[in-house]
């Protein structure tokens, strides 16, 4: 079973079978330490250790689309303020409307077979992820109104589904403010770039979130996605969610780009 955290709230699960083997042998040395430590402040830094000693991945950095209008307002300070970089001039920027390609449609529960083939083989090329069937896919990613919006990309020959994009909703209450009550944010998902460049396909779901009012939208650095984070004009944030192996021992943490899973 894999469980996550961020860094502000940390809960430790009982292991139900007393013969099994610790998580790390760091956490046998750190608890045997613990004996001896005297004052807060040591024992928050020991509290520290042990927990990046657990963590399957040392960084997995939260990135953000430059926050505008609601975002702002509402006083979120994950970015620094100004511009991530300098300003396009006018006559550069797109116009509206932006265009989806012909093929990128929503997907629809026909879907789900075709999907769980390629997040299937996707998926195989990370060390750490989840072991989809038809099931799954149907439950965790068939679109749901303000759950999980997925899309995908078809052959203009065969007709066969060749891409996957999908995103969830994680709306958070604005308290204390007259203009918004409100931030309503999109998290990338799973996504399956076979066909089409990951970084193309990523720039469609950010169109799709602009038309369906999303103030922000949000990524982890995890699997193949720091291909396309900066070139989208994404901003790292400053929270990190660490990834726990329940009764594992994992010596090296992993990299990000090792990860194929997103923890919800």
């Amino acid at each position: 079973m894999v469980v996550g955290d961020d860094e502000s709230s940390h809960e430790e699960e009982q292991n139900p079978n007393p013969d099994a083997q610790p998580a790390s042998d760091a956490s046998l040395a750190a608890a045997d330490a613990a004996v001896s430590v005297e004052g807060d402040g040591e024992i928050q830094s020991l509290a520290r250790g042990i927990q990046e000693a657990l963590s399957v991945g040392k960084r997995h950095r939260f990135w953000e689309t430059q926050p505008v209008g609601q975002f702002k307002d509402a006083g979120r300070g994950g970015l620094p303020e100004g511009p991530i970089e300098p300003p396009t001039p006018l006559s550069a920027v797109r116009p509206e409307p932006y265009n989806l390609p012909a093929l990128y449609e929503k997907m629809e529960l026909r879907d789900v077979p075709a999907v769980t083939r390629l997040l299937r083989e996707h998926l195989s090329l990370f060390v750490v992820a989840p072991d989809f069937d038809e099931n799954d896919v149907e439950h965790w990613l068939l679109p749901r109104e303000n759950v999980v919006d997925s899309y995908v990309v078809e052959s203009p020959e065969t007709h066969e589904v060749t891409d996957f994009c999908s995103f969830y909703t994680l709306p958070s209450s604005i308290l204390n403010n007259q203009n918004y009550s409100v931030l309503k944010a999109a998290y990338s998902f799973y996504n399956v770039a076979a066909k089409t460049p990951l970084l193309h396909l990523m720039n469609d779901a950010l169109i799709v979130a602009k038309q369906k009012d999303y103030d922000v939208f949000n990524a982890l650095d995890v699997m193949h996605n720091d291909t396309f984070l900066k070139e989208l004009k994404f901003g790292p944030g400053d929270g990190q969610l660490h990834y726990y192996l329940y009764n594992y021992r994992l010596r090296i943490a992993l990299k990000p780009s090792e990860l194929g899973l997103v923890l919800l």
